[in-house]
């Protein structure tokens, strides 16, 4: 592999400060004072596992926390994630980082950052390429939503530069610059295979290089020879594909693997009976999970049907048989704790069949028969065959229908996708909820195909409002709308339990996710 050339004109520095616009992610990350230590080289290999197999190592493209997983181990970001119990950030390839007003903000590169493959070192030029590409109408990016209101990245130097907002975005600290649309990739090593990829990484920076992925089994990360900052902990990462929590704790207590998620039905049993040499911890989670019917499919076409459907599902029954009681019904996409957050859901959490018998004598619909189509691990499934129970006491047949990861998540451009019972990851805004229910998304994440011009509106006006009652009024006016539509029926954002070698030091976010970069050595 070829070192990196890296050769600078040295330029000086602005002054560290962090000005306007920094949130609960900002404060003293700009002087470098949440910069975690992290572990020296110890070697060895850790091995973990991931709900889903990779989409795309292309940020453009990339599937969601499954692919930034990885991202955030092979590509550098201005900032990234700050391990620990609490949101923050931290300086990553940028030096320095300042937000003057609104809708500028100044950086400065490291010096020592370089690209793989010969592609030289990091510069301003890829910057402005790994993020304006995003925003290209051309490239098609399914991660567009997360530039918001980009207008350009001014290059001032061979590395600095000035991010250029059309208006002000509430969640750039939070989501766009630590997550998914924050990596920084070789322009040049984009431009030599046709500005776009794939599964397979051109060029890559980080501490971590991407050794090896086996379809549907694991993804290979190795420690990167050429990495100039603290050496990366382990020698390898091997981060195997496992759909269900179930057979992934069979794989951790057989010891094939070192760090997992795992289902809430087992935390009390692995509380009562630890594994020896092993730490269980218990994180909230910003997922949220639903059943959503397809607006778009004559089937479905009848908005009272869809109430009826809405009112008969009974949300506290799946949560004691599917998870145990271990996670709490859901008024929307928004869970607990963020701006936006609802009390209650305009349909209830519990069944209400009186309504919902009278809902569908109003559709004047019979012989109902429609399919669910559900991500096949245990949770879910038990959720399926309850709603299945709900929907027959109303007269509506409903067929299961199982897929695997690589099959279920391709689903969002099937147009005669009915039901679906549906999971997204979250970041700690509400920006990044609505972002894939616009217009826009219809087909691509919005796969309800819901299209509401005062959703987009909403969505639109809510990223700059700096009131925070005002905003948090949008948001949740925002999630009335879907369940007005009929489209939505809201479950659960569950509860992340892990576990993990006393051999390990992870490093994760305060939802439990994994920042495997950071990933140490006990």
């Amino acid at each position: 592999m070829n070192k990196p050339n890296i050769s600078w004109t040295k330029v000086g520095l602005p002054r560290r400060s962090f000005l306007k616009g920094a949130t609960a992610l900002g404060g003293l990350a700009a002087t470098g004072m949440m910069m975690p230590r992290m572990a020296h080289a110890a070697g060895g290999t850790l091995k973990t596992r991931t709900y889903a197999d990779i989409r795309s190592m292309d940020p453009a493209f990339s599937q969601g926390v499954v692919d930034e997983e990885i991202h955030a181990a092979i590509y550098n970001k201005l900032i990234q994630y700050k391990p620990g119990r609490e949101w923050g950030w931290q300086l990553d390839a940028a030096a320095m980082i300042e937000q003057v007003d609104d809708t500028h903000i100044n950086f400065a590169l490291k010096d020592n950052i370089g690209f793989t493959g010969g592609f030289g070192a990091m510069t301003a030029e890829d910057v402005k390429f790994s993020f304006e590409r995003i925003i290209d109408d051309t490239l098609e990016s399914t991660n567009k939503p997360d530039w918001g209101p980009l207008d350009h990245v001014e290059v001032t130097g061979e590395r600095t530069g000035t991010i250029v907002l059309k208006n002000a975005f509430q969640p750039l600290w939070s989501i766009t610059l630590p997550y998914i649309a924050g990596n920084i990739v070789s322009k040049a090593a984009f431009d030599s295979v046709g500005g776009k990829i794939d599964t397979q990484p051109v060029a890559t920076s980080g501490p971590y290089l991407h050794a090896g992925w086996e379809p549907k089994q694991k993804t290979t990360l190795r420690r990167n020879p050429d990495w100039k900052g603290e050496a990366a902990a382990f020698d390898e990462i091997q981060i195997y594909h496992i759909d269900d929590e179930k057979a992934a704790e069979i794989a951790f207590e057989a010891g094939e693997i070192d760090f997992t998620r795992v289902s809430l039905d087992s935390v009390e049993r692995l509380k009562s009976n630890p594994i020896a040499g092993a730490t269980l911890e218990e994180f909230p989670s910003l997922y949220y999970v639903w059943v959503g019917m397809n607006l778009d499919n004559p089937k479905l076409g009848n908005l009272k049907l869809r109430q009826a459907i809405q009112h008969a599902i009974d949300v506290p029954t799946i949560m004691a048989a599917a998870y145990f009681g271990a996670a709490e019904p859901s008024t929307g996409i928004i869970a607990p704790g963020l701006s936006g957050h609802r009390d209650a859901p305009l349909t209830g959490m519990s069944a209400d069949l009186e309504k919902a018998q009278a809902l569908m004598a109003e559709s004047g619909e019979a012989g109902v028969s429609l399919a669910i189509d559900v991500l096949n691990k245990s949770a879910n499934v038990t959720a399926a065959q309850i709603i299945q129970a709900n929907l027959a006491a109303i007269g509506v047949t409903l067929e299961i229908r199982l897929h695997e990861g690589a099959t279920f998540w391709e689903l969002g451009s099937n147009e005669e996708l009915e039901l679906v019972l549906n999971r997204y990851s979250m970041t700690p805004d509400p920006y990044y909820a609505t972002s894939w229910f616009i217009t826009e998304q219809a087909g691509v994440w919005n796969w309800e195909r819901f299209r509401s011009e005062e959703f987009d509106k909403l969505h639109l006006a809510a990223q700059s409002e700096g009131d925070p009652a005002a905003r948090a009024a949008m948001y949740a006016r925002a999630q009335d709308l879907m369940e007005e539509s009929g489209a939505y029926k809201f479950l659960t954002h569950e509860a992340t339990p892990v576990i993990y070698r006393d051999s390990v030091t992870p490093a994760l976010r305060p939802d439990g996710l994994p920042l495997y970069r950071y990933f140490g050595t006990a």
